[in-house]
C-alpha cells in the first residue's frame, strides 16, 4: 500500500467491500441520494485490518501521531477505534489507547460510562467515526469527554465527507462540527475525490460511475451540496 495512493486505494476498497454503493437510495433525512455508504458492511478481519490502516494514514496526515486516546463513539466507533489503534502501532510503532462510551452507564465490574481506557487530565484525544451527517453522536459524546478532566480534542476523523449541507444549515456536517466545537473535522476522502477517482473506471470488471451516474451525482449536489 503506497502512501501517495492510499486515498485511491481506499475508494476502491469501499466499492469492493460493498460499503459504498451507487444507485437510488432514500436517506433517513428523506433525501433521494445517488449513493449510499454503509460502514456496517465491513465484517471480516481482513477488511477491518485494512480499514484501520487507511484511518491510521489519514490521522497521521491530518493530526500527526502525538496524542494519547483514540475515541470511538458507541457503537460503530468502537471497532474503528480498536482497528485503528492496532494499525497505528503496526505501521508506526506508536502506542495510543482506545476508548469509547457506553450507551448505558455500568455500575458493577468494569463500571462507569467508558469502555476501554480511562481518560484523565492532560490526555490528547482524536475522535473517530464512519461518516457524519448530523453530528448527533459528537453532541452526545463530547460532554462525556470534557467531564473526564482537562482534556484536549485534537480533531475528528471520518471515512467519507459527503459534502452536503445539513438539514439546518448551508454548511456540511463537518463544517458545523468545527464551528460548534472548535476542533478540526477531516475525512479520509471527500465525495469529490470519490467521483473523480471512479468516473469511467473499472473496479472488479465494471464501471462504477458512468456518464449517467455522474450526472445524477452532479444534480444531487446542485440541490444539496454544502457551501463549505
Amino acid at each position: 500500500m503506497s502512501t501517495d495512493g492510499y486515498k485511491q486505494e481506499f475508494i476502491e476498497f469501499m466499492v469492493k467491500s460493498d460499503v459504498l454503493r451507487f444507485g437510488d437510495f432514500t436517506l433517513k433525512s428523506g433525501r433521494k441520494s445517488p449513493f449510499f455508504m454503509n460502514a456496517g458492511a465491513y465484517v471480516t478481519g481482513a477488511q477491518l485490518s485494512l480499514l484501520g490502516e487507511y484511518y491510521a494514514r489519514a490521522i497521521k496526515e491530518h493530526f500527526g501521531l502525538d496524542f494519547d486516546i483514540l475515541f470511538g463513539p458507541a457503537y460503530k466507533g468502537i471497532p474503528l477505534a480498536v482497528a485503528t489503534a492496532i494499525a497505528i502501532e503496526r505501521l508506526y510503532g506508536v502506542t495510543v489507547r482506545y476508548s469509547s462510551n457506553r450507551k448505558e452507564e455500568k455500575d458493577h465490574g468494569d463500571a462507569g460510562i467508558l469502555l476501554g481506557s480511562p481518560i484523565k487530565d492532560g490526555d490528547r484525544i482524536v475522535m473517530i467515526e464512519d461518516v457524519t451527517t448530523s453530528g448527533k453522536s459528537i453532541e452526545e459524546t463530547y460532554p462525556i469527554l470534557k467531564a473526564q478532566g482537562t482534556v484536549k480534542v485534537l480533531g475528528l476523523i471520518v471515512s467519507l465527507n459527503r459534502m452536503e449541507k445539513s438539514l439546518h444549515s448551508e454548511k456540511s456536517a463537518l463544517s458545523e462540527i468545527e464551528r460548534t466545537y472548535g476542533f478540526p473535522a477531516r475525512a479520509i476522502v471527500t465525495m469529490d475525490e470519490v467521483t473523480d477517482s471512479l468516473y469511467n473506471k473499472e473496479v472488479d470488471g465494471r464501471i462504477v460511475i458512468d456518464d449517467g451516474q455522474k450526472a445524477r451525482i452532479e444534480e444531487y449536489y446542485r440541490q444539496y451540496g454544502a457551501k463549505e
